[in-house]
């Protein structure tokens, strides 16, 4: 492999420079690219995820097969962990004995938690730059290729998605995002229909409608929301009310705006327009999809939970092996149409410190790969019901047809995902740092404990808040 040396100082001073900017306020990038940069040697690296054997790790092994067409000396060993928090808890011990993988899937807390030892690369410098090397592909030949990303890959991600890799308060990039899900709102259209009911487009509206569902059907639950917790941050971004910050005061929730929809949220509760996951005992699609007429069954007719549980909000096919009724799937209601936020989740990637500096530039080519190929992002988010992240994949021709085929029946995964397409430009994510997950579970509790009266909202904030303070 070649490469012009002094370009490449060059670019990496500069990236160094720009970053610190002239009073050094602003944190530098904590990996300085090896001059020659990745240098074609033979290299192991390690992946930590959550894919199943099944159903997502073939595509992942397929296109591994493809990267090594191009980089044929980056040996990729990947394993399944768990679940997303056996990956967190096994690389937080493995740090501290110097074990831990080259990449993992991470949430931002977890990045968060690993930078407590400083063992998460920063991306800002590979990101930015433009160096063009020369490489020998597994056919003996020559080919070009940019170690950064270029400005049209930049922009092909969805921007909230992106946004999500620098949400730690330092202006760094320490992942990039790999599959996304979001939460969307699924109705029985078949009810909705014979009932002349329109889908809500405000929170004004879903509640206006749940006294109208209840008219209908006296016995019903008309809403179930899965997650308290994200109900109480996506209205926070709604309402502009603060919930919690990456730098100074971390926590902002006990605020008098966020009192207030909680005090609200009760006297809904308390008329039986909705319950939650944490409230019901189970999540609320069970709910959603009975079919059973039988007096003591508890039904609902609205359903908000995450896009990539799209097959679980459908109901189990009848005798004649029909659906019982059909799904129809949109946004969630917003305080503002004009002004929307919905919820981005799902799995980014991070990168490792490691000793041998090769390793960690195989791993950002690795990586690069994994997050801007289209053709993987749309095979991938076909095969695992999440939402690709970038917006080229729309126009990906395995991936359109599998769109226009969209339905609330066989092909309910990818109307879900067609909705998530839509709202791209409505997208957040909350800040990251240490005890930010704590937050989180915090303020759902908060929320259950308000609406079934087991706390005051003084007691049910107080007590929130002590958590959280003390998690830090």
């Amino acid at each position: 492999m070649k490469k012009n040396l002094l370009v490449s100082s060059l670019v990496a001073l500069a990236t160094i420079a720009t970053l610190s900017g002239c009073g050094g306020s602003v944190a530098k990038p904590n990996f300085v690219i090896p001059e020659g940069g990745y240098d074609g040697s033979e290299v192991t690296i390690s992946f930590y995820h959550t894919m199943s054997a099944t159903t997502l790790q073939p595509t992942l092994e397929k296109y591994i097969k493809k990267f090594n067409e191009t980089f044929p000396n980056i040996h990729v060993e990947h394993e399944q962990i768990g679940g997303y928090d056996e990956v967190r808890d096994q690389i937080k011990e493995q740090i501290s004995i110097g074990a831990q993988p080259n990449l993992a899937y991470c949430y931002p807390d977890h990045v968060a938690l690993y930078n407590k030892a400083k063992a998460v690369a920063t991306l800002d410098q590979f990101i930015d730059d433009k160096t063009v090397y020369t490489t020998t592909n597994a056919k003996g030949e020559q080919v070009e290729y940019t170690f950064g990303l270029t400005q049209e890959q930049k922009d092909d991600f969805i921007e909230g998605y992106y946004a999500a890799g620098s949400s730690y308060g330092d202006g760094l990039m320490y992942s990039m995002p790999y599959s996304k899900s979001t939460e969307v709102l699924y109705y029985n259209k078949t009810f909705f229909d014979a009932n002349n009911l329109s889908v809500p487009t405000t929170w004004d509206e879903m509640w206006e409608l749940c006294a109208a569902i209840k008219e209908i059907d006296p016995k019903c639950t008309p809403l179930g929301y899965d997650s308290p917790n994200n109900w109480f941050i996506t209205m926070c971004e709604q309402m502009g009310s603060g919930y919690t910050s990456a730098t100074g005061n971390h926590f902002l929730f006990d605020n008098q705006k966020n009192r207030d929809w909680v005090t609200d949220l009760k006297t809904q509760y308390e008329k039986g327009y909705f319950t939650t996951q944490g409230l019901l005992g189970t999540y609320t699609s069970s709910i959603f999809v009975e079919t059973s007429e039988a007096s003591d069954v508890i039904k609902s007719y609205m359903s908000i939970g995450s896009s990539a549980g799209a097959t679980h909000q459908r109901p189990a096919k009848d005798a004649e092996g029909n659906y019982p009724f059909d799904v129809g799937i949109a946004p969630i209601p917003q305080l503002n149409v004009n002004k929307p936020k919905v919820i981005s989740q799902g799995p980014d990637i991070c990168i490792f410190k490691n000793e041998n500096p090769q390793e960690v530039c195989a791993s950002w080519l690795f990586l690069k790969y994994l997050t801007t190929t289209v053709e993987l992002q749309a095979e991938f988010g076909l095969a695992s019901g999440y939402v690709p992240v970038l917006k080229s994949v729309s126009q990906n021709p395995v991936y359109k047809a599998a769109v226009e085929k969209a339905n609330g029946g066989e092909n309910i995964a990818a109307l879900s995902a067609k909705v998530c397409m839509e709202q791209a430009n409505a997208y957040y994510t909350s800040p990251a740092f240490v005890g930010s997950s704590t937050a989180r579970d915090q303020v759902g509790a908060l929320l259950e404990a308000v609406v079934t009266g087991s706390k005051t909202v003084d007691q049910a904030f107080q007590d929130a808040m002590d958590e959280c303070e003390y998690s830090i």
